[in-house]
């Protein structure tokens, strides 16, 4: 028997209790975005008088702007390396048969379940090892392990639900397998690919734990910076650069979804 659908009014403490959840999230973006345009030496919410004077302070000052570029050349790189590999390394473990492969998952996930000052502190100590601390590669490949959990849980999830026959077909028609995954997959889990990718630059650009251990000299990021600068000094302009990664994480994200959408309608739409 096919159960009654409940009405809406009945739902409403649901809704009430979504929409209160919505403004908890959201509530500290509402509160910063107004703060970075007060005129006050100190951050004041509401703001008692309105200006630009810390945005100006903060594209004229070197060891924010020149921070923010970092961070952003970091987020980008850490995207273009930890797509493909998480991308490949969820293939493998979704085709998989072996032993190994089925706790490779489980080690690729290791980042997520150790808190990340651990982490911190054992990337730390290998790359004075390697001498490469301060090393805007040695970041990069920092950031993308810390990135690479969330792209092999999302492509996962994408190669769950596709239909892995079709890739067969295409084999079995003369295609090498990594012709048949560019060609007939990947088209079909592209959705799952980006939003990845997303998740990666948005880990790169918020990461902080980590940055403060092995970021130095002119590759240091924009986190550290605000870090070093609300442990010495309240800054107003930490509100200010607050409010621009807030902008760049939701054109990232707006753009992967319009992208998505576009790849998504049928041809001739």
């Amino acid at each position: 028997m096919q159960q009654a659908l409940i009405p809406h009014r009945r739902r409403l403490w649901l809704y009430a209790l979504a929409a209160l959840v919505v403004l908890f999230l959201v509530l500290p973006v509402l509160i910063v975005v107004p703060m970075s345009f007060s005129d006050s030496r100190m951050l004041d919410f509401p703001p008692r008088g309105w200006s630009l004077r810390w945005y100006e302070r903060f594209f004229s000052a070197i060891e924010w702007y020149g921070a923010l570029l970092t961070s952003l050349k970091i987020a980008v790189c850490t995207v273009l390396l930890a797509t493909p590999l998480g991308t490949a390394a969820a293939y493998g473990i979704h085709h998989g048969r072996g032993a190994l492969l089925r706790h490779l998952q489980t080690l690729l996930l290791l980042p997520l379940m150790v808190p990340h000052i651990i982490v911190a502190i054992g990337i730390f100590y290998i790359f004075v090892r390697l001498q490469i601390l301060g090393n805007f590669a040695g970041i990069v490949l920092a950031h993308t392990m810390l990135a690479l959990p969330f792209v092999v849980v999302t492509v996962l999830a994408g190669l769950r639900s596709f239909d892995a026959t079709q890739e067969l077909v295409a084999r079995s028609m003369g295609c090498t397998r990594l012709h048949a995954f560019l060609a007939v997959t990947l088209p079909q889990i592209r959705t799952s690919v980006l939003s990845g990718a997303l998740f990666a630059f948005v880990t790169s650009l918020d990461e902080v734990v980590v940055s403060i251990f092995i970021a130095a000299g002119d590759n240091v990021t924009i986190t550290k910076v605000m870090f070093g600068s609300l442990r010495d000094e309240i800054d107003p302009t930490v509100a200010t650069v607050s409010t621009i990664l807030v902008l760049c994480s939701l054109v990232v994200v707006m753009a992967g979804l319009v992208s998505a959408r576009r790849r998504s309608r049928p041809a001739g739409a």
